[in-house]
């Protein structure tokens, strides 16, 4: 299995963030051929006290690495990353995983 991770620093203006999130990059992202499953997590708090860097963690979840050349090689793609770069230039970290069990 391969995920992609997206970790968003806090955005200058929240509302905006979440607003232009919902209604215009989740819907695309989902859009994704091979996509499995978009999970995000809203982070809430610094475990260790303080405040939190970051307001999201986003995981796109792939079947294998095929499938996620595939979606990554696509017109959707190319979508939703001029769509990222419009909202969350120099504010998103973008990672690929694979899955591993111990």
């Amino acid at each position: 299995m391969v995920k992609l991770v997206a970790i968003y620093d806090k955005p200058d203006d929240e509302q905006a963030f979440w607003d232009h999130y919902e209604q215009v990059h989740a819907p695309l992202t989902r859009e994704l051929p091979g996509l499995q499953a978009l999970e995000l997590l809203r982070v809430t708090a610094d475990a260790f006290g303080g405040e939190a860097p970051y307001c999201l963690i986003a995981t796109m979840t792939f079947a294998d690495e095929a499938a996620f050349k595939a979606a990554m090689r696509s017109e959707e793609n190319k979508r939703l990353g001029k769509d990222l770069m419009s909202f969350a230039r120099g504010k998103v970290k973008v990672l690929v995983t694979r899955t591993h069990a111990l």
